[in-house]
């Protein structure tokens, strides 16, 4: 794997840009943070009201220090406006892996295959550009709505982890799903992207 953590990597098509989160992006995702704190109903680390925000992109910024998280910003091409954040993280040298999660998006941004082009984006970066063999996404058991979202992506579920970690509101069960190389290469990329085509051909 050659992720290479002090570079500035943008990832982008027509409809969305990705690109490293920087300190001053808390102005940018405040408001979501102060209007819509229920987007951290599922989160482990909630950026719900302006401390947390802080705490959350400062444990953003700590763990790419660490070379364990790459984190973006989310800026919508359509509509002009930042929409949110995701990353990589648990970034495993060794075994060839990584996550894809931490993301979330306002409420005027879901639905709207946002979250669609930004997966593609990763996915083809983790996969072609940086070689990965695995990349893992991991939701609270109860997030139907997250869960739907993955299985779309071509996601398959490997299990459920029972009352493994700790969250905001008790032991939380978490379910896991990945994606392969070779799943990627041999029809998920094919298919993710005749997905996107008619998103975007319908956005337009």
């Amino acid at each position: 794997m050659n992720l290479d953590f002090t570079k500035s990597y943008i990832l982008e098509n027509d409809r969305v840009q990705l690109r490293p989160l920087r300190q001053e992006d808390f102005e940018h995702l405040l408001p979501f943070s102060i209007n819509e704190p229920e987007l951290w109903t599922y989160s482990l680390t909630p950026g719900d009201g302006e401390e947390n925000l802080k705490a959350y992109m400062d444990m953003a910024f700590l763990n790419r220090t660490k070379q364990d998280s790459y984190p973006f910003i989310v800026f919508d091409k359509q509509t002009q406006k930042y929409a949110g954040s995701t990353r990589f993280y648990d970034v495993n040298r060794q075994h060839n892996t990584l996550q894809l999660g931490y993301t979330w998006y306002g409420k005027d941004f879901q639905g709207t295959g946002l979250n669609k082009n930004c997966k593609f984006l990763m996915l083809l970066f983790a996969f072609e550009e940086l070689h990965v063999h695995r990349v893992e996404f991991r939701a609270d058991a109860n997030n139907a709505r997250s869960i739907a979202a993955m299985k779309s992506l071509g996601c398959k579920v490997e299990g459920v982890l029972r009352s493994n970690c700790d969250s905001p509101g008790g032991r939380r069960d978490s379910i896991i799903l990945s994606i392969l190389r070779d799943e990627w290469l041999n029809g998920i990329k094919e298919n993710l992207h005749a997905k996107l085509e008619r998103i975007n051909d319908d956005m337009a």
